[in-house]
């Protein structure tokens, strides 16, 4: 699996390079820069890109935007955002075009080897992987009357959040300390209750969370 790796901080960038390499990753690429980061997007096609939110030269939201123009230019390019703090305006810009294959984690979790490459891997795949911190802030920005979430019950919003934090139906039902196969009621029910076709089930995950977490944007 090819990556392009996006990281101003050299200790950093290493760290992730070496990482990554470890658990069998490619690194296409690993830029410190946005015009570094647009140029590797562009040339070389990776299967998932990682990027630090702020990149020089601006050091605001410049590693966002190229990620943004490259997911314009290319339609469902794979892409986990990573940021010091929860930035609220980022983590809904990243989710606006509807497409999965999107992350958001706070850099604190790349510490932790295994959760970071899962969540990589999950992007990758076309999954989702957002930070729980980043999921209860979007949150606490809405009432439970929202449309259309307001119709799920409590226990079905609770079970939405773990899906958007990427969780299996089996991994859910063990957090919830439930069968598996009142999960997957659940889940039936969200996509009923969000107007979600029949499809395929991996598909329709990936729409449910973005509605949740793209709720009022």
């Amino acid at each position: 699996m090819r990556v392009v790796l996006a990281e101003d901080l050299f200790l950093l960038r290493d760290g992730l390079v070496r990482m990554l390499e470890a658990f069998d990753f490619e690194i296409a690429a690993a830029v410190e820069s946005g015009p570094e980061l647009a140029k590797a997007l562009e040339e070389l096609q990776p299967d998932v890109a990682v990027v630090d939110v702020r990149l020089p030269p601006s050091h605001t939201d410049e590693g966002l935007q190229c990620a943004l123009a490259a997911r314009r230019a290319r339609p469902g390019l794979p892409v986990l955002v990573l940021s010091q703090h929860v930035e609220q305006l980022y983590a809904r810009e990243l989710l606006a075009d509807g497409n999965g294959g999107v992350g958001y984690l706070l850099k604190d979790r790349v510490f932790d080897a295994a959760q970071f490459v899962d969540a990589v891997r999950r992007v990758a795949a076309g999954g989702t992987a957002m930070d729980p911190q980043v999921i209860q802030q979007l949150l606490s920005r809405r009432s439970a009357a929202d449309e259309p979430l307001g119709a799920l019950t409590p226990r079905e919003r609770e079970v939405l959040e773990l899906m958007a934090q990427g969780r299996s139906n089996a991994a859910i039902a063990a957090q919830l300390v439930v069968t598996e196969r009142a999960i997957a009621k659940h889940t039936s029910n969200i996509f009923a209750k969000l107007d979600l076709a029949v499809s395929d089930d991996d598909n329709r995950r990936v729409l449910a969370v973005l509605a949740y977490l793209d709720q009022g944007r």
